[in-house]
């Protein structure tokens, strides 16, 4: 029974790391990717606006319209 006192370093998925690293870069843009579809879940709901063109009035009295 050999044990080596420090064995190579590997990531969860099994891949080789090199010195410094905790994970590959397959794992870190999986995290990252991860990352981003919570933030799109979690944010960018506007609250009391609907959508609108950019650049346009928000309401039609200053698009100059009159309906009386």
């Amino acid at each position: 029974m050999n044990y080596d006192i420090y064995p190579e370093p590997t990531c969860q998925c099994g891949a080789q790391l090199d010195e410094g690293q905790a994970h590959c870069c397959k794992c870190r843009a999986r995290d990252r990717w991860l990352r981003k579809q919570a933030a799109k879940r979690k944010g960018g709901k506007r609250r009391g606006e609907t959508r609108r063109p950019p650049r346009a009035p928000r309401g039609l009295a200053k698009a100059g319209v009159i309906w009386s």
